[in-house]
């Protein structure tokens, strides 16, 4: 519970780290009219009391390791010190670290803060403006003051916006080579240049303006003498930490606090506030985040936002892969097929991750296997709990690379160990019900039936990595052990049964309670009727228990109409009948199973679903986009087994009916637009608010639809002996294997 608690607690009031680098900066500004004293002492006595025992300034690494962020937040601290003739001792020591360690500044493996060859140059020249001593040979400052030149001659000859952008942003490392009028055309409505205390600090050293200083006294105020290294950034940070919620599958326990989050980020949407406008992958954030969790968001309103416009901003002139990252993502959440700003920033953004990817040094960096992921496999086409699990295992505290190492707020260990024990819980959970699910098809002899592929492992897969919460266990059970009936019934019409068996099966079911014990034509229809008829009624019983009505009834109901679907197409397969395009796709919504599957299981899942709700027609549409869209992939990646089977599909009729003027990859082609625009279709439905279906259930659909996409992503992968074996063993079997991050270089001691 404390735990909890001091997560809440965080949400919504995210506590936010120091920046030595922009305090220094920020202790530099002079109070107005006394050139001589500082205008926020706070800041500087800040900076006397931080000094680390080595003589740095700058965040601490766990590892006592070094890294050019530290060097440059030294330098600006010992800047500020000169620059008001205090600490003395404080800048030898600072001096001599920056002496020992400065082979780390020329060294291209050390990753670099923004900007670094420009502001730390830049500050270096200052220095020796002002007298300091750099215990530096002077090839090696020579070296680095001759960097800041080779990138100034660079900037100079590029003409792009985002090049003036970037030029202002780091415009503390270039001081009087600026014109701070120029500058100041970033300044934003709070006041700030670019959300940044350092260059805000430095544009009010060079040249004075009423709103900086005001934008200063405010976080001044807020914070005392330490300053962060972006404010305001509540809604980033704020949405950081819902995103890492649910990515690492711990948001149920905050429902309330995360919709208190996005309300507000909501209201920042519809006033089109600068801090979420202003920053891309904010924006793009915000936008995925609200639309997902039901807030009416236009992707009209991301207009400022394409290819162009990007190239033009600091983001796009620094190519950040962070920005371009939460711009696909954000692409992917398309509910329209007229959202063709979405489709246009999906293009782009997909294109340069994946030039991205083909760079040697995009694979060093921490980033390369989150844009790998997100490629491969679209939120549309992951199981969550493979999510998290990856999530958890690649946790990451959202440590970015501004002009200092920047913590949008500090991500306690508390998210982590939480996620691990709600993890390793569940996962002790789904192997006990693994084990009650195979002593289950067992005692109903379903392993006898020689004909059936045995895919129980892969049906329970299904249901626990999208119906995780521990609960939630006969909902897991409904869809496991139905997903194991239908796929048993499907191979008995396809390759089990006789004509005689298919007929003598529909009439038991028909019959249900009525049946009698020498019906039966033979063993495995007895297997088979016996196993369905058992699992419906128990199932049918706790259902209508949570339901407070009679369920089993239309349980009972959904298995007919599944069996009379997949009688028909047996029918036309014996007569070798080729049905029309549309009577095989009417057939198909049924016969692809989903019926006893998701329908049985949304009785599971806590909402009342009365009479009027399943007749209704958004739960019928539901249902039909959802089976639509896992009949046309199945029909995709199992063409060639359907067509040695003699079976019918959804690509080779569309063939056979154009009378010769389509080929099978033109067809596969317009299948891939259906099915694009099912999952549209169904994703704005689902997340449409105040409609008759409760939100929880019509989430399920799109699990399902996210499951159908996993499977037949590549190959058949339900059919496959051995595709998604490893997605089994990830969720169920496999203890979570935490990573270990690579040590940076070390700190050379003092001595």
């Amino acid at each position: 519970m404390e735990q909890k608690a001091r997560i809440r607690k965080q949400l919504l009031e995210p506590e936010f780290l120091p920046s030595s680098y922009d305090t220094a900066w920020v202790a530099m500004v002079p109070l107005p009219g006394s050139p001589q004293v500082p205008c926020f002492p706070q800041c500087v006595e800040c900076v006397l009391q931080n000094q680390q025992s080595n003589g740095s300034w700058g965040l601490v690494q766990v590892d006592s390791s070094i890294n050019k962020d530290v060097l440059s937040s030294t330098l600006a601290c010992v800047l500020a010190l000169k620059r008001w003739n205090v600490g003395g001792e404080h800048i030898k020591r600072g001096l001599r670290f920056i002496g020992r360690n400065f082979f780390i500044v020329t060294n291209e493996q050390s990753v670099a803060p923004i900007g670094f060859n420009i502001t730390f140059s830049g500050m270096l020249s200052l220095g020796m403006e002002m007298g300091l001593e750099f215990p530096v040979g002077q090839n090696d400052l020579d070296r680095i003051l001759h960097l800041r030149e080779v990138e100034l001659k660079r900037l100079l000859g590029d003409k792009s916006d985002g090049r003036k952008e970037y030029m202002a942003y780091v415009a503390e490392g270039l001081g009087n080579l600026l014109d701070w009028n120029q500058v100041m055309k970033f300044q934003r409505k709070n006041g700030s240049l670019f959300n940044s205390p350092s260059t805000t600090a430095a544009a009010l050293i060079h040249n004075f303006d009423d709103k900086a200083l005001q934008y200063l006294n405010l976080f001044v105020s807020k914070f005392g003498g330490s300053v962060p290294t972006v404010y305001p950034t509540n809604i980033h940070c704020q949405l950081s930490l819902v995103d890492s919620l649910e990515n690492i599958g711990i948001s149920h326990h905050f429902s309330s606090e995360i919709r208190s989050i996005l309300d507000v980020a909501y209201s920042f949407w519809l006033q089109r506030d600068e801090e979420i406008m202003l920053d891309v992958a904010t924006c793009a954030m915000a936008f995925r985040l609200l639309r997902m969790n039901g807030y009416d968001v236009s992707s009209d309103d991301l207009y400022h936002v394409d290819a162009s416009t990007f190239h033009n901003s600091l983001q796009g002139y620094l190519n950040d892969t962070k920005s371009i990252l939460e711009l696909y993502k954000a692409s992917k959440v398309s509910v329209s097929e007229n959202e063709f700003s979405l489709d246009n920033i999906g293009y782009w953004s997909g294109r340069l991750l994946t030039e991205k990817l083909l760079s040697d040094r995009a694979q060093t960096t921490e980033i390369f296997q989150e844009v790998e992921y997100a490629l491969k496999f679209p939120f549309y086409a992951t199981m969550e709990r493979i999510g998290h699990k990856r999530n958890i295992e690649h946790f990451d505290c959202g440590s970015q690379k501004l002009k200092t190492e920047h913590l949008p707020c500090r991500v306690s260990q508390d998210f982590l160990a939480l996620a691990i024990e709600d993890f390793s819980f569940s996962q002790s959970i789904y192997q006990d019900e693994l084990l009650h699910l195979e002593s289950w098809a067992k005692g109903n002899r379903l392993d006898q039936l020689q004909f059936a592929r045995q895919k129980l492992t892969y049906c329970y897969l299904a249901a626990a990595a999208t119906i995780f919460p521990p609960e939630l266990f006969d909902a897991r059970m409904s869809w496991a052990k139905n997903g194991v009936l239908t796929t048993v019934v499907d191979d008995f019409f396809d390759v089990g049964g006789s004509k005689e068996e298919h007929e003598n099966f529909i009439t038991l079911v028909e019959k249900w309670d009525d049946h009698s014990k020498d019906e039966f034509c033979s063993e495995q229809v007895q297997i088979l009727f016996y196993a369905i008829y058992t699992t419906v009624n128990q199932l049918g019983a706790v259902a209508s228990a949570i339901q407070n009505r009679d369920v089993r009834k239309h349980l009972i109901e959904l298995w007919l109409q599944l069996l009379r679907s997949m009688m028909s197409e047996a029918e036309w397969r014996m007569r070798k009948y080729v049905p029309t395009v549309e009577q095989y796709m009417s057939n198909a919504v049924v016969s692809f199973t989903l019926g006893p599957i998701v329908l049985t299981s949304l009785y599971f899942i806590g909402p009342k679903l009365s009479e009027c709700i399943v007749q209704d027609q958004e739960y019928n549409e539901l249902f039909r986009l959802t089976s639509t869209i896992g009949r046309l992939l199945n029909d995709i990646q199992g063409l060639e087994r359907e067509s040695r089977e003699g079976n019918l599909d959804y690509v080779s009729l569309l063939v056979l009916h154009s009378g010769g003027s389509m080929s099978i990859e033109t067809a596969k082609e317009t299948i891939q637009k259906a099915i694009a625009s099912c999952r549209k279709g169904l994703l704005k439905l689902v997340l449409m608010e105040n409609t008759v279906v409760p939100r929880p259930c019509k989430e399920l659909f799109w699990k399902m639809s996210k499951i159908v996409h996993l499977f037949y992503s590549q190959i058949d992968g339900f059919s496959s002996p051995n595709e998604m074996v490893s997605a089994v063993n990830a969720v169920i079997n496999e203890p979570l294997k935490l990573q270990i991050n690579n040590p940076p270089l070390p700190v050379q001691s003092e001595n």
